[in-house]
C-alpha cells in the first residue's frame, strides 16, 4: 500500500512537471510568434544639402519588432547609409588671405538607431500595409576629401522618420515573406567643413527587404 501511495506522488509529480513544462513551451512559442524582424536594402536621396547630395543605394535597414495587438508592433531599428558627392576644381576662401584651389569628393555617412512603432491597416493573409514612425539619435560622419588629405567632423543629432509600407506573404499567414517601404527622415546633425554648411540632414526614400 506503501509502495502504491509513493508511486502515485511519482506520478503526479511527473504529471506536474509535464504540465509545467508545455506551459513554458507554449508561452515561448506564443512570445516567439509574436516577434517580427525586417532586412532591407535602402535607397535615398538627400534634400535641401548641397554636401554629398547624390541618389545613392549604399544603405540597409534592420527592425525588431514585437506585435502589441494585431494592429500595432513597436521595437528597435538600427540602419546605415552613405551618400556622396563629386565637386570640380574650385578656389576656396579659407581666410582674407588664404585661399585653396582643388577638387573634392564629399561623403556623407549617417547611422540612425532608436525606436519604432507601426499601425497595421489591414490584414488578408497576404498583405499587411502600415503607417509607422520611428524616432532615437543618429551618428554621422561627413568627410571632405581633397588631392592629399581629408576633413572631417562627427556629430550626433536627433532623428526622426515617418514612414508607409507593406509586408507581402506569398503564403497566406506565413511568417515569411517581402517588406517595402517609402520614408522620409530628418536629423538635427551638424556640419561646417570648408565652404560647406549643413544644419540637419534631410532624406527621402525607399526600402525593400524580406520580413520574418
Amino acid at each position: 500500500m506503501k509502495e502504491n501511495n509513493e508511486m502515485k506522488k511519482i506520478l503526479y509529480s511527473l504529471m506536474i512537471v509535464c504540465c509545467l513544462g508545455i506551459s513554458v513551451k507554449g508561452e515561448a512559442r506564443s512570445f516567439a510568434d509574436d516577434l517580427s524582424f525586417s532586412l532591407d536594402w535602402q535607397m535615398n536621396a538627400p534634400i535641401g544639402t548641397d554636401f554629398a547630395n547624390k541618389i545613392s543605394g549604399w544603405g540597409m535597414n534592420l527592425d525588431a519588432g514585437y506585435e502589441i495587438t494585431p494592429e500595432w508592433t513597436a521595437g528597435l531599428f538600427a540602419s546605415f547609409h552613405t551618400n556622396h558627392r563629386y565637386v570640380g576644381r574650385e578656389t576656396i576662401s579659407l581666410s582674407p588671405t588664404e585661399a585653396l584651389t582643388t577638387d573634392q569628393q564629399h561623403s556623407a555617412f549617417q547611422v540612425p538607431f532608436g525606436a519604432f512603432g507601426r499601425y497595421y491597416l489591414y490584414d488578408n493573409g497576404y498583405v499587411r500595409p502600415y503607417v509607422g514612425g520611428k524616432i532615437g539619435a543618429m551618428y554621422a560622419q561627413n568627410t571632405t576629401y581633397l588631392n592629399t588629405t581629408g576633413y572631417y567632423e562627427r556629430p550626433w543629432g536627433f532623428y526622426v522618420s515617418p514612414e508607409v509600407g507593406m509586408n507581402i506573404n506569398p503564403k497566406r499567414y506565413h511568417r515569411y515573406g517581402f517588406h517595402i517601404a517609402v520614408y522620409y527622415s530628418y536629423a538635427t546633425n551638424q556640419t561646417n567643413l570648408l565652404n560647406y554648411e549643413e544644419n540637419g540632414r534631410n532624406n527621402l526614400g525607399f526600402r525593400v527587404g524580406i520580413c520574418f
